[in-house]
């Protein structure tokens, strides 16, 4: 059974943007909405050079990377094509306006990634 914890509202994350989950350990967690109020979490990495994806631009269900413009899907983590490569995915709940994330996935998923 998961481990929820709630980490901002719905309305903390800008509509098309993104809001950081830092970690003790490991590299931070992108949380972000796109216009359907729809809410993913990624690891904060993008899968070619390691940029910040929560610095990229949102639309529909993807995120472009800041440094190349790779675009990564927010549901699977994944690259589009020609591009290839995945990030890591987080599980997220919303219930009502409030968004949790699951602390034990906080804890231990991409733990020893470098930031």
């Amino acid at each position: 059974m998961s481990n929820w914890k709630e980490i901002c509202q719905v309305t903390d994350i800008p509509v098309l943007g993104s809001r950081c989950v830092k970690r003790p350990q490991g590299t931070d967690v992108a949380v972000f909405r796109n216009a359907q109020d729809e809410v993913f979490a990624l690891l904060d990495r993008c899968p070619h050079k390691g940029g910040p994806l929560s610095q990229g631009i949102v639309f529909g269900s993807s995120v472009a990377c800041p440094l190349h413009n790779w675009t990564i899907g927010l549901d699977s983590g994944c690259a589009h094509a020609p591009d290839t490569g995945c990030v890591q995915r987080f599980s997220v709940m919303v219930e009502g306006d409030a968004v949790h994330l699951d602390l034990d996935e906080l804890a231990s998923v991409a733990v020893g990634e470098v930031a």
